[in-house]
């Protein structure tokens, strides 16, 4: 079996390497392989060179790295990786240390006992450590995700979690569109409309960042989630047959391929 980490960034020079240096040191179950692909959205500092430094003193690490020629959003770097991926599962990783590696484990048991098909992991379930930060940020998170609940019938804690892992076969076959952060919603509503779908929650640790320490989502990426939610609950319905859009040719250029760095 094997794990795909998708890592969308976009100016991270300042925590890049230490999430590569956490991501490949995290334990995983037995039999579970590793493969990171950093999708670089047009970065402005030194990412790319420094993961490009990491893989050259890491030769025997599957790493990819893609860098898009013009930046299109965390989104549409989400579905670079999502193209890209080879690996049985799929899991998005922030660049900004907000989510753990080391918990990688526990949302993969779900998976591998073959429990649920996707899994997301809840900042506001379970007993592990939280930074204390925004009031309202969290408030708004749960009023998101209540919201995408009555329209999706789900009960979810944390619809907006960066960590969601997917059977790789099943995000594959999504047709999604969202180039920004409306992503989350998106795919939520999206994989709740597949037949037989079993979605499970794990609780994981959060160390969210101040805007000082360069946090980007905004009070208007919360207006565009709720658009979000609304539009593909209501008018945008799945259709037999109907093709991915990370299955379809890159869109915009591609400065690096996917295959090794080195």
């Amino acid at each position: 079996m094997k794990l795909s980490v998708v890592v969308p960034a976009y100016n991270e020079e300042r925590t890049i390497r230490n999430l590569l240096e956490r991501v490949v040191t995290a334990p995983l179950p037995e039999n579970v392989d590793l493969d990171i692909i950093v999708v670089d959205d047009c970065s402005k500092d030194r990412t790319g060179a420094i993961v490009q430094q990491f893989a050259d003193t890491h030769p025997s690490l599957p790493i990819q790295y893609i860098r898009h020629a013009i930046n299109q959003g965390k989104g549409a770097a989400i579905h670079t990786g999502i193209r890209q991926c080879t690996g049985d599962f799929l899991i998005v990783q922030d660049a900004d240390l907000e989510y753990d590696p080391r918990e990688y484990g526990y949302l993969l048991q779900p998976l591998l006992e073959d429990r649920a098909d996707v899994v997301y992991g809840s900042r506001f379930m379970g007993g592990q450590p939280h930074r204390v930060l925004f009031f309202w940020h969290s408030i708004g998170n749960q009023f998101l995700t209540l919201l995408s609940n009555m329209f999706t019938d789900l009960n979810l804690t944390d619809m907006e979690t960066c960590y969601k892992v997917f059977r790789t076969a099943i995000i594959k076959q999504l047709p999604l569109r969202e180039q920004r952060f409306g992503f989350e919603p998106e795919v939520t509503a999206k994989l709740a409309r597949v037949p037989g779908i079993r979605i499970y929650e794990v609780g994981i640790s959060y160390y969210g960042r101040t805007y000082a320490e360069g946090k980007k989502i905004n009070w208007k990426d919360g207006f565009r989630a709720i658009y979000c939610i609304v539009k593909y609950n209501l008018f945008v319905r799945l259709r037999p047959g109907q093709t991915s859009s990370v299955d379809q040719p890159f869109p915009y250029a591609v400065t690096s391929t996917a295959d090794s760095i080195r």
